[in-house]
C-alpha cells in the first residue's frame, strides 16, 4: 500500500476496519480500512469493478461485511447517483419520509401535522439556501432539485456523515458549482462527506483527502494537496506511469468526397432540450463533437440522427439516402451504430449474457444460414470486440446486469460497433467509467473511425457529450446554445476555456 501521510482529524464518524466481502467467486473487498472524519471531504476513486459500490453499500448498512467491522459514531445517509426520492410525494413529504412530525404537544401515533411538516421543511430549505417550494411534487423537479431534496432529507434526520455517489453525473456546470458550494457549507459545519467520482478534477476541487481503491483494496490515501493526478491514476491502474487525460489518438480530418452524414435543418421539440434548424455534416472517417448544456438539445440531436427519437422537420441523410424519423431499426440497418446516453434503459438487457447483448444488433447476420442462431456463433462473434475493449466478466454467459457500470458500458459500445456501422452516434460514451476505461473506449472510437480496425471502413463519428475531455479525439466541435448552432471549432486541440464560454452563449 502506498501511504502519503493524509491529514486525519481525530474522532472519525464512520470507520471500516479490515472489511472483507465476497460475492460468489468474486472477492469484492480485501481488508478495507477507511475512516471518515468530521469536517472533511474524502474523495473515493478507482476503476469500475474496483469495489467502490460494494464499500459504499457496506458503509451505509445495505450489505453486512463477511469479516471486519464498520463502526458508526453518527448517523449516515447516502445520496445515490440515481434519484431515490418518491416522485408522487411533495418535497416536504420526501424530506420527512417516515419521520412525519405530529401536532405540537400531542404524542399520538398516526397523527401527522402537515403544516408543521411543511414549515419545518421550508425552514430547512431556507437555512441551507435551497430555493424550492416544499409543496411541489418531486416528480416535477429537476435532477438538481431532487438531489437537493435527498441532501435535505439527510440533514433533517440529523445526519453528520454524507455519502455522495457520482453526484454530478447528470448535472450542468452551474448546478455542479452550486452543489460544490453546498458541500463546502456542509464540511464547514462539521459534516463528514465521502465523495465518489470518476472526475479527478472534481476530487481536487472539492475534497481535502483522497483514497484510491484497486481490486478491493485501498492502495493509496493522501491529502489532495500532497498528491498529483498522475500518482492517483498510477495507483488506480497499478502502474508506475499514469495520465489523468485519455490517451486517445487523434487523426487528421478526412473530409474528401461526399459526406457520410448530412443533417439538414433538423427541428425537434423535446422535453430534454429542443433543437431548431440544426444543420451539419460528417465525412467518412471524421469525428465531429457536439456539446452544450444539458438543455441545449445535444442529446436530442444525437437521438434524432440515430433514429431513437422522432423529429418535427428537416432531414437526416446517410450516404445520400434519407432516414425515416424515429425509426431506430431502419437507422441501424442503414448503418447507424448507436451508443445511448442511458445504458440501463437502452444499452443492454440486464438478464441476458454478455455475448447475447453484444450480438443483439447482428442477429440477422448470424442467422442467415437456415435461419438458425447458435449460442456458439454469438460467442465467436462477440469475442474479438469484448476482448479488445477488455470486458471483465465471468464468461460470455454472465448476465450484463451483474457487471460493473464500466463493463456494462463496454458491452453497450460493443453492441453498437459490432455491426460495422457507417456512422457512429455516441452520447456521453464515457460517463460513469473509470479513467483507464475512458481511454480505452475513446481509443476504440478513434480507431474504428480511422479505418485502422479491420472492417472499420472509416466510419463517421457524431460524438454528443458535455464531457469536454471526450472532445480531444474530435476533428471539429459544434456548440449548441438553446437548440441552435452557436459556434464551431475546427482547429484541435481545442481550448477548454473557449469551449466553456461558447456553451454559455458567450461570443468568441
Amino acid at each position: 500500500m502506498t501511504q502519503l501521510t493524509p491529514r486525519v482529524e481525530p474522532g472519525p464518524v464512520v470507520e471500516a476496519a479490515g472489511v472483507y466481502k465476497r460475492f460468489g467467486s468474486t472477492q469484492a473487498l480485501r481488508g478495507i480500512d477507511l475512516a471518515l472524519a468530521p469536517g472533511r471531504c474524502l474523495g473515493l476513486v478507482g476503476r469500475n469493478g474496483a469495489g467502490k459500490s460494494t464499500l459504499v453499500s457496506i458503509l451505509s448498512g445495505s450489505y453486512p461485511p463477511d469479516a471486519g467491522e464498520v463502526r458508526w459514531h453518527s448517523q449516515l445517509a447516502t445520496v445515490h447517483q440515481h434519484s431515490m426520492v418518491v416522485p408522487g410525494l411533495t418535497v416536504a413529504e420526501n424530506v420527512f419520509l417516515n419521520r412525519q412530525p405530529g401536532p405540537a404537544g400531542l404524542d399520538r401515533a398516526g397523527i401527522v401535522s402537515w403544516r408543521r411538516m411543511r414549515d419545518a421543511a421550508q425552514q430547512l430549505m431556507a437555512e441551507w439556501g435551497y430555493p424550492i417550494d416544499v409543496r411541489l411534487p418531486c416528480g416535477a423537479l429537476t435532477v438538481e432539485q431532487r438531489q437537493i431534496v435527498e441532501i435535505a432529507r439527510a440533514l433533517a434526520a440529523g445526519t453528520r456523515c454524507l455519502l455522495l455517489d457520482e453526484p454530478t453525473a447528470a448535472l450542468e456546470r452551474d448546478a455542479i458549482r452550486r452543489l460544490f458550494e453546498r458541500i463546502n457549507q456542509l464540511v464547514d459545519n462539521g459534516v463528514a462527506v465521502l465523495y465518489i467520482s470518476h472526475h479527478l478534477e472534481e476530487v481536487f476541487e472539492i475534497c481535502q483527502d483522497v483514497a484510491v481503491i484497486r481490486d478491493g483494496q485501498v492502495v493509496l490515501t493522501a491529502s489532495t494537496d500532497r498528491v498529483t493526478k498522475k500518482q492517483i491514476v498510477s495507483a488506480m491502474v497499478g502502474t508506475e506511469e499514469g495520465s489523468a487525460a485519455p490517451a486517445a489518438s487523434q487523426t487528421a480530418r478526412q473530409a474528401a468526397g461526399a459526406p457520410c452524414l448530412i443533417v439538414d435543418q433538423l427541428t425537434a421539440i423535446s422535453p430534454n432540450g429542443s433543437i431548431n434548424n440544426v444543420s451539419l455534416e460528417v465525412a467518412a472517417g471524421e469525428r465531429v463533437g457536439v456539446t452544450g448544456l444539458l438543455s441545449a438539445g445535444v442529446a436530442t440531436l444525437a437521438r434524432a440522427v440515430a433514429g431513437a427519437e422522432p423529429y418535427d422537420a428537416g432531414q437526416v441523410i446517410l450516404d445520400g439516402r434519407p432516414l425515416p424519423a424515429g425509426r431506430r431499426d431502419r437507422a441501424m440497418r442503414a448503418g447507424v451504430g448507436y451508443i445511448p446516453q442511458d445504458r440501463q434503459a437502452e444499452g443492454f438487457v440486464s438478464l441476458l449474457g454478455v455475448a447475447e447483448n453484444s450480438t443483439m444488433t447482428i442477429v440477422d447476420w448470424l442467422s442467415r444460414k437456415l435461419g438458425l442462431l447458435s449460442p456458439a456463433s454469438r460467442v465467436n462473434a462477440a469475442e474479438p470486440l469484448t476482448r479488445r475493449l477488455s470486458v471483465v466478466s465471468a464468461g460470455p454467459g454472465q448476465p450484463v446486469g451483474e457487471l460493473s457500470g464500466g463493463n456494462q458500458q463496454k458491452v453497450t459500445v460493443t453492441r453498437a460497433l459490432i455491426r460495422k456501422p457507417r456512422l457512429i452516434v455516441a452520447i456521453t460514451p464515457t460517463r460513469g467509467v473509470d479513467v483507464a476505461a475512458k481511454s480505452l473506449l475513446l481509443d476504440e472510437l478513434a480507431e474504428i473511425t480511422s479505418g485502422s480496425v479491420a472492417g472499420g471502413l472509416g466510419a463517421g463519428l457524431l460524438l454528443a457529450t458535455d464531457e469536454l475531455a471526450d472532445l480531444e479525439i474530435c476533428d471539429r466541435v459544434i456548440v449548441l446554445v438553446r437548440g441552435e448552432v452557436f459556434a464551431e471549432f475546427t482547429d484541435p486541440p481545442f481550448d477548454r476555456e473557449r469551449l466553456i464560454a461558447a456553451t454559455e452563449g458567450l461570443a468568441q
